[in-house]
């Protein structure tokens, strides 16, 4: 592992975040809270006279931001000065909020992505418990700029620990920093999937640290020097000097405005407003080989991994691949003695076929079959199955629902929850579905990700039952028909607000009500009605329809939630050709609306009752 290359990887996918959209919530925070909040006084204090009522003369010295005051007196004008001693230490505190702000921030995302999840796992705690108490710290910390009273109570623990420290200064710029940490969620990409993985896997080691904190700091930049140019206004401009206790207010209300909209999810709103201008640049970032090299995009390369990518995919051959790296991050086990874990280690003598899979991905239904049936087949003659199900959405996470999927796929062998991606990234699996072949000795032998060539891994599991007991009697190969889709047909449609493709017109987070465009292109679904969509998929509103233009044999839609469903299906000249009745209830599922005989064009037309779910559509 290369750390100056992640180090450089982390910092350009931070910078590419840094002035994307989603930062836009904070920046008036960064701007006045860290940046106006840090002003220092002026380097000195100019002198001038001035007459007074009775014709004497004063001295008044310019005022200077959180550092002096002028009164009058009876003679003219005075400054009040504070003492110098008091003066440099306030300078020096305030020169270091900005940066105290970003260490904060840089602090707070660190610890939060690596290891709040599985701190939050480990004392049973609420996953979001961490990004309500950065709320909490911003409102508390506003209203502390609203209520000086208020600030000082806030200020008595750090007083204690910094005695030393001048009163108002540089005020609670770390614990800003902390708050805005905990809240802040940056666009995704390449980098930021890595390291949120690794966090969930608790695969956590020097690179994943180097990665992160190069990603934080990177997204930290623009932040920073926003910080800097805030401090540089309130320094030169007088209207900061001579207003600090309007600007404080304005600060405070801020900060309160950012937590309520954090609270509600208001901040949504903005980032829906305005186009993804990185995106590009994400692409960008994800497309090069290097980045994929050390991302692989499933998660970090790893000395237990790093063979993997010797392997050809779905080869007719055995190929060397490396040691399997071990099942890990696995908290439920199904269909094992007492939920009993299954250790590859215990497994040495045995060919093992690790099927990764998810119960509603239909690409893994039309897989199931032959593994079972090479399950049924030879598990006598020392083949092991172990099915590892990573959730593609957060429906399947819940154990009841992997349940009720396996047992409508006839699914017998043991099956792991990997809803932490820890041995998908060991794996450094990015398919559903995927097998990997291990041979008697603990070695991986063939990779075959995505669906087909079902004779050829067969041929090699046979191959490899022999070579562990050359006096084995094998039954004669399975008979099982090969569903995968041949030809060209319609890619799989996800709903969700992360994959934009082959949805027509555009569509973002929260609810919005939507129009047919009047010419659809192929392949492609649109939205009608009113619709709330999510990082998940789409919530059927008022009038809800959905209009899809497939090329395809079968068409099955992944729904959830309650309610009624009508499916029309239009032939390629707009006639009727059948009609679909589904009453959705129970865990979400695949739901059938074309089965044909070949495949063909057409255009389903689906409307939804308020209250169901549409996730996505696949097609074979």
């Amino acid at each position: 592992m290369d750390l100056l290359t992640l180090a450089l990887i982390g910092l350009v996918g931070g910078l590419i975040t840094g002035i994307s959209p989603c930062i836009l919530p904070v920046l008036p925070v960064v701007f006045f809270a860290g940046g106006v909040e840090g002003a220092r006084a002026r380097p000195s204090a100019t002198t001038r006279t001035t007459k007074g009522a009775a014709g004497s003369v004063g001295a008044m010295a310019q005022p200077s931001f959180l550092s002096s005051g002028t009164t009058w007196t009876p003679g003219g004008v005075a400054t009040l000065e504070p003492p110098a001693e008091a003066t440099t230490t306030r300078d020096k505190a305030s020169a270091r909020r900005p940066y105290l702000v970003i260490a904060g921030l840089v602090t707070s995302f660190t610890l939060v992505t690596l290891v709040g999840t599985l701190l939050l796992n480990l004392l049973g705690l609420p996953q979001d418990l961490l990004r309500w108490a950065g709320i909490a710290v911003l409102a508390l910390l506003g209203v502390g700029l609203l209520v000086p009273r208020f600030e000082e109570v806030l200020e008595r623990p750090f007083q204690r620990l910094t005695p030393k420290r001048a009163p108002g200064a540089g005020r609670g710029g770390f614990v800003l920093g902390l708050g805005l940490g905990a809240v802040y969620v940056p666009c995704a990409g390449p980098v930021l999937a890595a390291i949120t993985v690794a966090g969930a896997t608790g695969s956590v080691g020097p690179g994943t640290v180097v990665l992160t904190v190069a990603f934080a700091l990177g997204a930290s930049i623009p932040l920073l020097i926003l910080a800097l140019a805030g401090r540089r206004v309130a320094e030169r401009i007088a209207a900061f000097r001579t207003h600090q206790r309007g600007i404080r207010a304005a600060g405070g209300a801020l900060m309160i405005a950012l937590a309520l909209a954090l609270a509600f999810n208001l901040t949504d709103a903005i980032q829906r407003a305005l186009p993804g201008y990185t995106e590009s640049l994400q692409a960008k970032v994800a497309a090069n080989e290097t980045v994929r090299e050390q991302l692989d995009l499933g998660g970090l390369v790893t000395d237990e991994n790093r063979q993997l990518a010797e392997c050809s995919n779905n080869s007719a051959e055995l190929e060397d691949c490396g040691p399997a790296p071990a099942i890990r991050g696995i908290d439920t086990w199904l269909n094992t003695p007492d939920g009993a874990p299954v250790d590859l280690a215990d497994l040495r003598g045995k060919v093992v076929l690790l099927d990764f899979w998810a119960y509603s991905c239909i690409n893994c239904q039309r897989s199931v079959p032959h593994v079972t049936a090479w399950q049924e087949a030879y598990r006598d003659d020392g083949l092991v199955v172990v099915g590892v199900h990573t959730p593609e959405y957060a429906f399947e996470r819940e154990t009841r629902n992997v349940v009720d999927g396996a047992e409508r796929l006839g699914i017998t062998y043991p099956v792991a929850q990997d809803n932490s991606y820890a041995t998908w990234t060991a794996y450094r699996n990015r398919y559903w579905p995927a097998h990997y072949l291990i041979d008697a000795d603990g070695q991986i032998r063939q990779v075959s990700q995505g669906e087909g060539g079902y004779a050829q891994t067969e041929s090699l599991i046979r191959e490899l039952l022999t070579q562990a007991d050359p006096g084995v009697t094998l039954p004669t190969p399975t008979q099982v028909d090969d569903a995968t889709p041949v030809g060209d047909v319609t890619p799989e449609t996800f709903l969700s607000v992360s994959k934009h493709a082959n949805v027509a017109g555009d569509y973002r987070e929260g609810a919005a009500t939507y129009t047919f465009p009047t010419d659809q292109a192929q392949d492609t679904v649109a939205f009608g009605g009113t619709w709330t969509t999510d990082y998940q998929g789409a919530t059927a509103g008022p009038d809800a329809q959905l209009r899809l233009r497939y090329h395809a044999e079968v068409v099955q839609a992944v729904l959830g939630g309650t309610g009624a469903v009508t499916a029309v299906v239009r032939d390629e000249d707009g006639s009727v050709v059948d009609r679909v009745e589904l009453a959705v209830d129970g865990p979400p599922r695949a739901y059938a609306l074309v089965d044909d005989d070949s495949v063909r064009n057409g255009t389903v037309e689906l409307t939804a009752q308020a209250g169901v779910q549409v996730f996505s559509f696949t097609f074979g």
